[in-house]
């Protein structure tokens, strides 16, 4: 089964990361990403934008509008996702796991089965 890892952490920690730092945590996420590549795992991944750069489209009883910004309810922000092919969600939490342990600081990783997945073409 696939499942979705939604990575949360806060964007004023990640965004004061110096070129080093961020180089770092990106170098020992690509050791969990290649290893997961080797074995057949890895999905698509994806760093998002800053919230700052986001659009919602909120859905009322009334018609949808669009907002600037994430308008999340929480303290952290969605900074990225991963899509995983794992046999159990034991397995999908072992990989939360090993992002989490590669990616320094506090954060959460929500983990969901895909129910629906179209991979569709890759962008030019």
């Amino acid at each position: 089964m696939q499942y979705a890892i939604l990575c949360y952490n806060s964007e004023d920690v990640v965004g004061s990361w110096t070129k080093e730092e961020d180089d770092k945590v990106m170098a020992d996420l690509a050791v969990v990403q290649e290893k997961l590549a080797k074995a057949g795992k890895l999905g698509p991944v994806a760093r998002l934008m800053p919230t700052t750069a986001a659009t919602t489209l909120r859905k009322t009883r009334d018609e949808p509008f669009v907002i600037d910004g994430p308008f999340a309810e929480t303290k952290e922000q969605f900074l990225g996702f991963y899509v995983v092919d794992c046999a159990s969600l034991d397995e999908a939490v072992e990989v939360a796991r090993e992002l989490a342990v590669a990616n320094p600081g506090t954060g959460s990783y929500e983990i969901r089965p895909i129910s629906i997945f179209r991979p569709g073409p890759a962008p030019t």
